[in-house]
């Protein structure tokens, strides 16, 4: 996987934060980029932090500068050949990750900030960025096996052939990079109540939806599989919700990729419910790669 630009983190001095800026030096390096860390300097307002707990009340220059300085120290120690940048912005957390992410290969997050409640699986900034970028996000989470990469698989989730596109070119680019397996699962459901307007629908059912599922994802895998011929596919289709399935696969994967649709001039979030319940439960990294519609 070639890019040019470099992957942007989300920094905020957070444990997630720190996990976050580790995975994402591991990925920096995998694809030979640069890394740039994000501080916003109005996150604490975002996340509801009151300047009481600060420590020391240290201005907000020297508290911006010690959260990037940290987390580019422990990039460093990570991997002292990945190169590393830091850059404070004064702005919302959400609006300078969005504006980052133009000019990012990708953008890459923690699932809580420091201000979120321990209650809350996925904190409010990784949930908007991932919902609004128009650039693939990944939101750091899952078990200690998911974030160490363990596993040598990927998961994607093929859904809607309109909005997946981009999400297969990325997990296939991912697993070839990696060299690991990529399973691809297609979730197909029987309507409870549903006309047979067709003969194969009058006889099967089931099996109507089930070899519909299987032909659709054939067809969404086929360029892919030919221009990636040594990465390993097992492609399968499953009778069941797609969040639910996914949900339950993610805790044998390394990475979960799912696709969302960007509308145009829309600027409210645009996640669907697959991609928000994986962020929400995922056993691993999430990458929501956005489909331009």
């Amino acid at each position: 996987m070639t890019l040019a630009l470099p992957l942007v983190v989300g920094v905020d001095g957070s444990d997630g934060c720190l996990v976050a800026v580790e995975w994402a030096v591991d990925e920096a390096a995998r694809h030979d980029l640069p890394l740039r860390l994000v501080y916003a300097s109005l996150w604490q307002r975002y996340e509801g932090i009151t300047p009481s707990v600060r420590l020391e009340h240290p201005s907000e220059q020297v508290s911006a500068d010690h959260i990037v300085a940290s987390a580019a120290e422990r990039a460093r120690r990570r991997d002292p050949d990945v190169k590393v940048s830091t850059h404070v912005v004064r702005a919302e957390a959400v609006d300078a990750l969005l504006q980052e992410g133009g000019n990012a290969s990708l953008l890459i997050t923690g699932s809580r900030g420091r201000g979120e409640f321990k209650g809350l699986l996925l904190g409010s900034v990784g949930l908007a960025v991932a919902a609004r970028a128009h650039c693939p996000v990944i939101v750091v989470r899952g078990d200690k096996a998911g974030l160490a990469g363990t596993h040598e698989r990927i998961l994607l989730g093929a859904g809607d052939l309109a909005a997946s596109g981009e999400a297969v070119r990325f997990a296939f680019r991912e697993a070839e990079l990696r060299g690991c397996a990529l399973d691809v699962v297609r979730a197909w459901r029987h309507p409870a109540h549903e006309t047979a307007g067709t003969a194969a629908l009058a006889e099967a059912p089931a099996g109507y939806h089930e070899e519909l599922a299987r032909a659709q994802l054939d067809e969404l895998l086929r360029d892919p599989m030919a221009r990636h011929p040594e990465v390993r596919v097992r492609h399968t289709t499953v009778e069941g919700p797609a969040r639910k399935v996914l949900v339950h696969r993610s805790a044998a994967a390394d990475l979960a990729i799912v696709g969302a649709r960007r509308r145009q001039g829309h600027f409210g979030l645009q996640l669907g419910r697959v991609a928000h319940t994986l962020l929400h439960h995922a056993e691993c990294p999430v990458a929501v790669v956005p489909q331009r519609v």
